[in-house]
C-alpha cells in the first residue's frame, strides 16, 4: 500500500510567551514524501517544556527515519522501539540546565506503512482518522482516547461528559513522557488498513480543541466548509485565533492510495508460469502410470493363460 498525499502543518503562540508544543515535520518543512509525523506538547513552564518536546519529537523521528524505509514494513513492536528511544534521549539530558524542574510531554504520531498505518499515543494530544461521507458531511472512524483524569472519573461515573467540559480538572493527564521515570508509561498503539482517497489524519495539541469539540472539527473537514483541502489550514487557523494555549497541528491527506504493481507482477507471472507447467507434468505422470498399469494387466493375463494352456495339456 502506498499513498499520494499532501501536509500541512499549524503551529501557533496563543497568548502564551513561549512554544512548549514541537511538530515533526517542522512548519514549512514538510513534504509529500513524509509517511512519519509526530505532534507534542510540553510541559513545566518555559525552556522546561521546550525541551520535552522537542527532545522526544526529535529522538522519534531519527530513530524511525534512520531505521524504517518509508513505505516499508512497520510494525507495533517497531513503534514501542520509537518511543523507548525517546524515552532513553530524555533521561540522558543534562538536567542541570533545568535545575529543580519537571519537564514532561505528551506524544501523538501517525506512521504510514505498506500496510496501512500505525498511530501511537501518550497523554491527551490527539490523532483523528477522518472520513468525508456522501451527504456533505464528514464521520470520525477513529479518535485517540486522552489519558486524563475526568475520562478516568466519567468511566466509573463519578463525572458526567457534560461536567467534564467544566471541570477545573480538565487539564489533569494521567500518562506523559519525562526524564528517568521509575516505570514508563505504555503507549496506547492503533492499527488500521482501511485508508482511502480523500480520507484526513488530523494530529493535534489540546490547544486546539480549547472551542472546538467533534462535531465542530467534522464540519471543517467537510465538503460543506468551501476551499477544499488546501483551505483547512487557514479556516482551523482562523477559528483558533483566540486561543490561549500554544496550538498546534498536522494534517495528512490522502490524496491517492495506490498498489505496487512492480512488487505484484512477479507473483503473478509465477502463478501463471506454474498453472502453464503443472498441468501437463500431472497429465505426463498419469499418462505413464497408466501405460505401466497396462503392461503389467497383460503380462499377468500372459502368464495365467500359459498356466491354463499347461493345465488342459496334462
Amino acid at each position: 500500500m502506498r499513498y499520494k498525499l499532501k501536509v500541512y502543518t499549524i503551529h501557533e503562540l496563543g497568548q502564551r510567551e513561549n512554544q512548549e508544543d514541537c511538530i515533526f515535520p517542522a512548519k514549512n518543512q514538510d513534504s509529500e514524501n513524509d509517511r512519519f509525523f509526530v505532534l507534542c506538547d510540553g510541559m513545566g513552564g518555559h525552556e522546561a517544556g521546550e525541551v520535552a518536546s522537542r527532545t522526544v519529537c526529535d529522538a522519534m523521528s531519527h530513530y524511525v527515519l534512520d531505521n524504517y524505509e518509508p513505505d516499508g514494513t512497520f510494525t507495533d513492536d517497531d513503534m514501542k522501539k520509537a518511543v523507548d528511544a525517546a524515552f532513553d534521549a530524555l533521561d540522558s539530558l543534562e538536567t542541570e540546565e533545568t535545575p529543580q524542574k519537571k519537564m514532561g510531554t505528551t506524544m501523538t504520531c501517525l506512521k504510514l506503512h505498506s500496510k496501512g498505518c500505525t498511530i501511537a499515543h501518550i497523554g491527551d494530544s490527539r490523532v483523528y482518522h477522518i472520513r468525508p461521507n456522501e451527504d456533505g458531511g464528514a464521520d470520525v472512524l477513529f479518535v485517540t482516547r486522552d489519558h486524563s483524569l475526568i475520562n478516568d472519573l466519567i468511566a466509573i461515573g463519578d463525572l458526567t461528559e457534560e461536567e467534564a467540559k467544566h471541570s477545573k480538572q480538565k487539564n489533569v493527564i494521567t500518562r506523559a513522557m519525562q526524564p528517568n521515570m521509575e516505570r514508563r508509561p505504555s503507549p496506547d498503539i492503533y492499527e488500521t488498513s482501511d485508508i482511502k482517497a480523500g480520507d484526513y489524519f488530523y494530529l493535534c495539541s489540546d490547544g486546539m480543541l480549547e472551542n472546538m469539540e467533534d462535531n465542530n472539527i467534522c464540519y471543517h473537514f467537510s465538503e460543506k466548509m468551501a476551499g477544499g483541502a488546501d483551505a483547512k489550514t487557514g479556516n482551523l487557523v482562523q477559528a483558533t485565533s483566540e486561543n490561549q494555549d500554544n496550538h498546534s497541528a498536522i494534517i495528512v491527506y490522502i490524496k491517492d492510495v495506490v498498489s505496487d504493481a512492480r512488487e505484484e507482477q512477479p507473483e503473478i507471472v509465477m502463478e501463471l508460469e506454474q498453472s502453464k507447467e503443472e498441468p501437463f507434468n500431472e497429465l505426463s505422470e498419469i499418462e505413464i502410470n497408466k501405460e505401466q498399469l497396462k503392461n503389467g494387466i497383460v503380462a499377468k493375463l500372459r502368464k495365467l493363460a500359459t498356466k491354463l494352456i499347461n493345465l488342459s495339456s496334462g
